[in-house]
């Protein structure tokens, strides 16, 4: 017990000679009117710049359920693009609705249209179509999902323009691809 003591005590000395030894610490490498000015400096940093940047950076992740859903072209990508404004003024309470809805699969719609896919995404298609950057195989494959929503009564006059490009698109590609190389 007594080297127990006599340890303990030993460290207590150390610690208390350590501590006498220590210098003055100082808060800062600057002093005077320079500290001054730093403190003012980066006063008016944090009340001019910092509100607009994290007002900026809470605007940008509360788009993301909006930009998912226009890249995945889901078909109720407007209802999510409001459920994101709708959590601006909730102040982000329904931005994991958004979020959720936004990567779900959208089996309802697709029951009640015949298609999961929003307007846009045959647009783009057969854009890249007429512009010859779409496969064969892809635009008849497309043009065969349009076909599918006619058939089930579902396609509008403007999925049915869509369509009869495609359609022209892909007679365009077939004769491409039929003509000889050398012939031009």
């Amino acid at each position: 017990m007594s080297i127990r003591r006599k340890g303990r005590g030993a460290g207590l000395l150390l610690a208390t000679v350590v501590s006498l030894a220590a210098g003055t610490a100082q808060a800062s490498f600057l002093s005077g009117d320079a500290l001054d000015a730093a403190a003012n400096g980066l006063a008016w940093f944090i009340l001019i710049v910092i509100p607009p940047a994290m007002i900026g950076l809470f605007w940008m992740v509360h788009v993301l359920p909006q930009k998912a859903a226009e890249k995945r072209h889901h078909p109720q990508k407007e209802a999510i693009h409001v459920l994101c404004l709708l959590s601006l003024v909730f102040g982000g309470l329904l931005w994991p609705l958004a979020w959720l809805w936004a990567y779900t699969r959208p089996s309802i719609t697709a029951m009640s249209t015949g298609t999961e896919k929003h307007e846009d995404y045959f647009v783009e298609h057969t854009e890249l179509a007429e512009r010859g950057e779409l496969p064969l195989d892809r635009i008849v494959a497309i043009r065969e999902e349009l076909d599918g929503l006619e058939r089930r009564g579902y396609l509008g006059e403007d999925l049915r323009r869509l369509r009869d490009r495609l359609k022209a698109a892909e007679q365009r590609h077939a004769q491409a691809e039929a003509s000889p190389v050398g012939a031009a």
